[in-house]
């Protein structure tokens, strides 16, 4: 082909190009590296260039020129292709991790290949933040250079779903999913991380993603605050809703009668809630309301007036209790139970 430009003075045709693009995408596909291709290309121009006349040389080296910009497009362009059939897969993996959709034999089979045993047990960190996050974002890649530089490879997958920072890790490596936290926690500007329960098999990590993602969800609701949540931790509160009927029903016989007062439910209930978060401790609650202690102590009377139940009764004050997390959980007064 050289040999002919240099002769004519003719620049490459369509075809020479494209066939030369064909042989670059062909040269990845088979794991030839750029470098060496493009070596043996001077190699050959240098061949040629030795055997040309004086006046030939400016022809060689525009040819020279466009058939390795033309190799290397192709190789490029079959890497790029690689690159996105690797992320689709990977992004289809995930899907069907996590989902729990697709057989579970196959899928077993396609974890190995993204550095996961599913064989063994796993748990999985959820990090949520003020903003979604993706792969690729400087917050993933932060946590993830952090994960890496800390454990090397011991088989744990790293990955973004709904906005969402995800970590599977094996569950005989608890350290991991407390170094993600921390470091989600860090990068997220004050985010929220939950982690599930450690389960078994491919359907163990789906479990404890979905205890993760409960776990968010029931911060949003009772409004804890804490930067790390366990599942184990929160199991009461499925337990509690689990009659989601019967909890209504003990939300209404016990709190209805605060719609009665002044103002709504929604201040006493307020009061409640800060009163058995710090303790039972009228002077914290009034802190923690910006109230003074006078004005916790009226409303915890009006309370007992209302409701017949004595917050500061041992007896009364588990059902009042109970009644103000199913409330929470409930979304009550804000939603007709």
């Amino acid at each position: 082909m050289l040999k002919g430009v240099c002769v004519t003075g003719r620049r490459l045709t369509r075809e020479e190009l494209e066939g030369l693009r064909a042989r670059g995408e062909r040269a990845a596909e088979a794991g030839m590296g750029l470098r060496s291709l493009v070596r043996a290309h001077l190699s050959a121009a240098r061949t040629t260039n030795s055997e040309l006349s004086q006046g030939a040389h400016d022809h060689l080296l525009a040819a020279v020129e466009q058939a390795v910009d033309a190799f290397a497009e192709g190789h490029e362009r079959a890497q790029r292709l690689a690159v996105r059939q690797e992320e689709a897969a990977r992004r289809e993996f995930i899907d069907d991790l996590l989902y729990g959709r697709s057989d579970l034999g196959r899928l077993a089979e396609r974890a190995e290949r993204f550095g996961l045993l599913l064989s063994h047990a796993h748990a999985v960190a959820v990090a949520q933040g003020p903003e979604p996050y993706a792969d690729g974002y400087p917050v993933s890649r932060s946590v993830e250079s952090s994960l890496v530089a800390r454990f090397g490879n011991r088989r744990i997958l790293l990955t973004t779903k709904d906005g969402r920072l995800i970590c599977v890790a094996p569950a005989d490596e608890p350290d991991v999913l407390t170094h993600f936290a921390k470091q989600a926690y860090a990068a997220t500007d004050g985010g929220q991380v939950a982690i599930g329960r450690p389960h078994s098999g491919a359907g163990g990590v789906v479990h404890s993603y979905e205890e993760a993602l409960n776990a968010l969800d029931l911060a949003a609701r009772m409004d804890l605050n804490d930067p790390v949540l366990h599942a184990a931790d929160l199991l009461v509160y499925p337990v509690l809703t689990r009659d989601r009927q019967a909890m209504a029903d003990l939300v209404l016989s016990v709190l209805g009668p605060l719609q009665q007062a002044r103002g709504g439910a929604e201040p006493l209930l307020d009061t409640l809630t800060a009163y058995f978060d710090s303790g039972c401790v009228a002077a914290e609650a009034a802190r923690r309301l910006s109230l003074s202690v006078r004005a916790i102590t009226y409303r915890l009377d009006r309370i007992h007036r209302l409701t017949g139940a004595d917050p500061g009764d041992p007896a009364q004050r588990y059902t009042l209790q109970t009644a103000v997390v199913g409330a929470r959980l409930l979304g009550w007064p804000d939603q007709e139970l």
